[in-house]
């Protein structure tokens, strides 16, 4: 029986990911032999908190040392290009239908890549807070947020599911037994390919009848 469900946000409830995107693309602008590989690192590495991505970015493709001072810069830069569009992004196709109909059937949580308190910014400023029973974001991993969420609420692994869209949301998913739907973009490259994924959708219009089966 499922009792929780548990989402990543850009991309999986929102349709944010090209916002987040066009952030790093601004970022390193200054940077332009480098700035696609940037990009593409970026982009494989949904789900990922942007300071560890910061550590790799400068280390393995601008080789350059990167200073605690100059990583939290960068941090609020991105959050300035980034916290509106976020906001302002519209809704992956059933979502906000979903969290409708099963917020006060199930507990709902999100689970972001996002540093924690921005997290909480974007739900409060979209007024979402109603249908989360936790928001939960960076610098926690995904698979130490599930860890989390097991262990304050006392489910087990086999009472959650974990909706998301990168490989550190599947792996956070699979590092505690826990059941995953992976949301495949039709305008960007699958992540899961050649992995054993429970399901996989679209959209979320689909994760009504998935929740279905599952209760039966």
């Amino acid at each position: 029986m499922v009792k929780a469900v548990i989402f990543d946000f850009d991309g999986v409830l929102v349709e944010s990911v090209g916002v987040k995107t066009e952030a790093f693309r601004k970022l390193f602008l200054d940077y332009p032999e480098q700035v696609d590989e940037i990009l593409a690192y970026h982009m494989a590495q949904g789900g990922l908190s942007r300071y560890k991505k910061f550590e790799y970015i400068y280390q393995n493709i601008l080789k350059k040392p990167l200073t605690e001072e100059k990583a939290l810069a960068l941090g609020d830069q991105f959050t300035r290009f980034s916290h509106e569009g976020v906001v302002a992004a519209p809704f992956v196709p059933g979502a906000r239908e979903f969290l409708e109909k099963y917020h006060r059937q199930q507990s709902l949580f999100v689970a972001s890549g996002t540093p924690h308190e921005e997290m909480l910014r974007v739900v409060k400023d979209m007024q979402l807070e109603k249908y989360f029973r936790g928001v939960y974001g960076s610098p926690a991993s995904k698979g130490e947020i599930v860890r989390t969420i097991l262990k304050e609420y006392a489910f087990s692994s086999e009472e959650i599911l974990f909706v998301g869209d990168s490989l550190n949301d599947y792996q956070g998913a699979k590092e505690n037994d826990v059941p995953f739907i992976g949301r495949i973009h039709a305008s960007y490259e699958n992540p899961f390919t050649g992995l054993d994924i429970d399901y996989t959708i679209n959209d979320l219009q689909t994760l009504d009848n998935i929740l279905k089966d599952m209760l039966i």
